[in-house]
């Protein structure tokens, strides 16, 4: 048998040799510059069949973040489900009613260890994998937080009244991503996961380093890290101004920063963080105390973030997008990036 025969033959069978790791659809995330720091466009957002991690220290809004993704998902995929592993019991059927979420198409799995979540994950994706292909809806996984797994060695030590250190976890939760990354590959599903991060000692500056060991971060295609200012109205904290960075991508350009407004009750802002993009490229200027627009209009910024959808335009959105690639795709050329047709 002739070399192209045998790969012939293999692809005969698995047809998705070749393609399972290539990113064709994207998931909303909510935020316009939020898609764009994760997929160089603000028109995409989450890589549609990777893992992608927020990460960030306690009360940085990482479920809140996460909930808002869940809800964009769901407006977008009207036949689409949740499949939420929940470690920290921190999730309630009222909190995402009142975040507009429909909680009938949201499987809530606890899940207390490494092993059971992984056992559980694996048995939903072979039930997907053994179903026929237009009998799957689409799906979205989320782990909220890999930080809280505990082990069944760590349980065990628990009950026994053990004080030995738990030494299987990390190598629990690289193998468990090792076997959830192919397999969530194959089948197009995307996933989210939420972690902690802590301060790393002995570095010369403060750095945050993530919990769990090394199992997340080779296997999530992004991680974004987040940290947060307080958001007011007045006297009143509506939400969150959440900076992220990009600490690990494979699809855009690391160590980027952009600025998020998470509020409490209506989840991510889908226009905040443009303006400023707008003026890095020159499609905005900063005259006096107010944004010029290309047709000369000038607005206040203030009056830009009460009424978005007045002043962002389609032909205003494609001229972010080709800067948006600029910003944060690798090698985009002028030709490349000025195509200004958001694919």
């Amino acid at each position: 048998m002739g070399t192209f025969d045998f790969i012939g033959n293999i692809k005969k069978i698995n047809p998705q040799a070749d393609h399972y790791a290539d990113v064709d659809k994207y998931i909303d995330t909510g935020s316009y510059i939020f898609n764009a720091l994760l997929s160089g466009s603000i028109y995409k957002g989450l890589p549609g069949n990777k893992i992608t991690a927020l990460a960030g220290e306690s009360a940085t809004g990482k479920t809140y973040f996460l909930l808002g993704m869940i809800r964009q998902f769901l407006e977008d995929h009207k036949n689409g489900g949740i499949i939420f592993f929940e470690s920290e019991s921190a999730i309630s059927k009222t909190m995402l009613e009142d975040r507009g979420i429909d909680t009938s198409r949201i499987t809530m799995l606890p899940v207390a260890t490494v092993e059971q979540f992984r056992t559980q994950a694996m048995t939903i994706l072979k039930a997907v994998e053994d179903s026929p292909p237009s009998e799957r809806i689409p799906l979205l996984f989320c782990l909220d937080s890999l930080g809280q797994l505990s082990t069944s060695k760590e349980v065990e030590d628990v009950v026994s009244g053990s004080d030995k250190r738990d030494m299987t976890r990390a190598p629990m939760i690289k193998g468990a991503f090792r076997v959830l990354t192919i397999q969530l590959g194959k089948l197009g599903i995307p996933m989210v996961v939420t972690n902690h991060t802590y301060d790393k000692i002995g570095s010369l500056y403060p750095t945050k380093e993530l919990s769990g060991g090394s199992g997340l971060k080779y296997s999530a295609d992004s991680i974004v890290f987040l940290s947060k200012k307080k958001e007011k109205v007045g006297t009143e904290v509506v939400g969150n101004v959440v900076h992220c960075r990009n600490y690990k991508s494979r699809l855009t350009v690391e160590n980027k920063l952009v600025d998020v407004l998470l509020r409490y009750d209506t989840g991510l802002n889908r226009y905040y963080g443009l303006i400023e993009l707008g003026l890095l490229y020159g499609i905005f200027k900063s005259v006096s105390n107010r944004i010029e627009f290309p047709d000369g209009t000038k607005v206040f910024a203030k009056h830009i973030n009460e009424d978005p959808e007045k002043y962002f335009t389609k032909e205003i959105l494609d001229q972010l997008d080709a800067a948006a690639r600029k910003e944060y795709l690798y090698g985009m050329n002028e030709e490349e990036s000025d195509d200004g047709n958001g694919e």
